[in-house]
């Protein structure tokens, strides 16, 4: 016997899922298809035991009935960190549970309660909080995400039209005392602004619902055009600042914000940061700045993120002297807490170091008249000038200088001194220097 199709409806037992729950019951009767209540009890009321009871109850009710509804439900672990909000935690969490019951009882797809009127509350506070075109499309009727579609069908309805159908069919629904809560935006919103903004414009669930379908529609097109720009002015994963400046001041702002998303895998930049990336990066040639994943880094007109966060500097006290010999013996790695990473030694054929040379090496910082030989045939040349030919920026030339001997043999960055090279039949190794997690490439 083939299994029965299965939907999933996320049921708090407040007024709009139960609403949702028995309408969508009252369909999948008649479409041979099984519904799903899914219902997350947050911990944050005392009344929350009581509401698994009422849903438990009320599922059980429908279910002797004759209706295709069963539910299950998860309790939520911990709570709002020292200074989150409870109700972004809650929201969070609350769709993480959803995805995982969802996942649980084979339903591919969840539906949820909100309408019209929930839409129009999005747009304003979107507003408020100084929100773009992705920010005032509000909540999506519909999306796939983390292998589950969320669906909201009745997202064009009017609370009315709900309220109507509440009375009509005389649904029991539990209230949930914290939507009278004025610490939260949503519900401070609700509960004095709103009326008078209704009073005073009596089409405001409307227009503001469908200001909520032109920014969606306004950021599509805002991503589309981002992608053809990215095209343009990406280069090796950084963003190319020459072919940036070339174009229009709305299209740099619309195309940084998306190569910073997608550069932090996903995550917004502040708005801060973009502007001042706008006003400063088209007049500098090296700079960095600060990123809430790492820092962004413009050497030679590239802009990259480097996801290494630099950790709080130490106090005096408490700083790691640097080492100054080192004895290498075989191939293997040498962690040098003092200068912050550590440093690989690998067997190679050709084209390094006789290991030989390396049993008791001197370990040095640069001190500017350093010189380094490139490659066979080549003179020697200053350390910084070596560095501007490769490409290195600043950051990356930090860490210890290795000498054998007097002799210079290996400086990060660049990789061996050709006059330290030995020949082959010889034990040879290379050297290779990789700051530690967590330690920036420079100060």
């Amino acid at each position: 016997m083939a299994k029965r199709r299965c939907i999933a409806v996320a049921y708090s037992g407040g007024r709009d899922s139960t609403a949702l729950l028995h309408a969508t019951l009252a369909q999948a009767v008649a479409l041979g298809i099984d519904v799903v209540a899914l219902h997350v009890h947050h911990g944050l009321s005392p009344n929350a035991d009581a509401w698994l009871t009422h849903c438990e109850a009320q599922c059980a009710r429908w279910a002797r009935r004759g209706l295709p509804v069963r539910l299950i439900a998860q309790r939520l672990a911990g709570s709002p960190a020292v200074g989150e909000s409870a109700e972004a935690w809650a929201r969070r969490e609350r769709y993480r549970a959803l995805r995982a019951l969802a996942l649980e009882a084979g339903a591919a797809a969840v539906l949820l309660a909100q309408h019209r009127r929930d839409q129009a509350e999005t747009v304003l506070l979107q507003a408020l909080r100084g929100a773009g075109p992705a920010g005032l499309a509000g909540m999506p009727a519909k999306v796939e995400r983390d292998g589950i579609v969320w669906l909201r069908p009745w997202l064009a309805r009017a609370r009315a039209d709900i309220d109507a159908y509440v009375r009509r069919h005389r649904l029991v629904h539990i209230d949930d005392e914290s939507n009278d809560d004025p610490r939260f935006a949503r519900n401070r919103l609700r509960l004095k602004v709103w009326p008078m903004l209704v009073d005073a414009f009596a089409d405001a669930e409307t227009t503001l619902a469908a200001t909520a379908t032109w920014a969606a529609e306004a950021s599509v097109a805002l991503n589309e055009l981002a992608a053809l720009d990215l095209a343009q002015v990406v280069r090796d994963g950084g963003l190319d600042a020459i072919a940036w400046r070339a174009l229009s001041a709305a299209r740099r702002g619309n195309v940084l914000r998306a190569w910073l998303k997608r550069s932090a895998d996903g995550l917004a930049a502040p708005a801060s940061l973009v502007q001042r990336l706008l006003d400063e990066l088209p007049t500098r040639r090296t700079a960095r700045w600060p990123h809430p994943a790492g820092e962004l880094r413009l050497y030679r007109g590239i802009l990259r993120l480097d996801d290494k966060r630099a950790p709080a500097s130490p106090s005096p006290a408490k700083a790691m002297a640097r080492e100054t010999m080192l004895q290498i013996r075989r191939a293997g790695t040498y962690r040098l807490a003092g200068w912050g990473g550590s440093l690989r030694v690998a067997k190679v054929a050709q084209g390094g170091v006789p290991l030989a040379w390396l049993g008791h090496v001197e370990l040095k910082a640069r001190q500017g008249a350093e010189q380094f030989q490139a490659a066979i045939g080549r003179p020697p040349r200053s350390l910084k000038k070596q560095f501007q030919n490769a490409g290195i920026a600043a950051w990356d030339r930090d860490g210890p200088l290795v000498y054998s001997g007097g002799q210079l043999v290996f400086v990060p960055g660049l990789g061996l001194d050709a006059r330290v090279i030995g020949l082959p039949g010889q034990a040879l190794v290379t050297l290779h220097w990789t700051p530690g997690e967590g330690i920036p490439h420079s100060g």
